[in-house]
């Protein structure tokens, strides 16, 4: 038994232990490879979630900054137009002045016409004045 223990249970023992040892040392090895993949993984969650927030930001400034973007233009539209009306309001008043200046220039030429006509006619004063009325009351009703 002594040397059955010495030279074959010893041994083995030893070989069990050393085996025991070894699977003690792996599963620790594991362990430790499983606890390392969580922390990996959560780390990884958590930079998905940054990229997620960062990405929401990014479309809510990119949102923000079209809406900015629009209301400039608007602004400048709006603007422009102002700008285009008064354009147009001056160009009608300023040819509004020139038919009246052509207007002006058309009574006197009429009236001038009255006055070569009253020449002509010698007419007395009371056919006179009844002319330039009458030629004052046309020239009236046209302007």
């Amino acid at each position: 038994m002594l040397i059955l223990k010495k030279f074959a249970l010893g041994p083995i023992i030893n070989m069990m232990e050393k085996r025991e040892v070894h699977i003690a040392d792996q599963i620790k090895s594991a362990e430790s490879n499983r606890k390392e993949a969580e922390k990996y993984l959560a780390e990884q969650r958590e930079a998905i979630q940054d990229a997620r927030r960062e990405a929401k930001e990014i479309v809510e400034n990119t949102k923000k900054f079209s809406e900015q973007q629009a209301e400039e233009i608007l602004a400048t539209a709006r603007k422009e137009a102002e700008r285009l009306k008064e354009t147009a309001v001056a160009e009608i008043n300023q040819e509004k002045e020139q038919a009246i200046s052509a207007l002006r220039e058309q009574v006197s030429t009429l009236s001038i016409l009255v006055a070569s006509k009253v020449i002509e006619r010698e007419l007395d004063e009371k056919e006179q004045e009844k002319l330039i009325q009458e030629t004052l009351r046309e020239v009236g009703e046209e302007l």
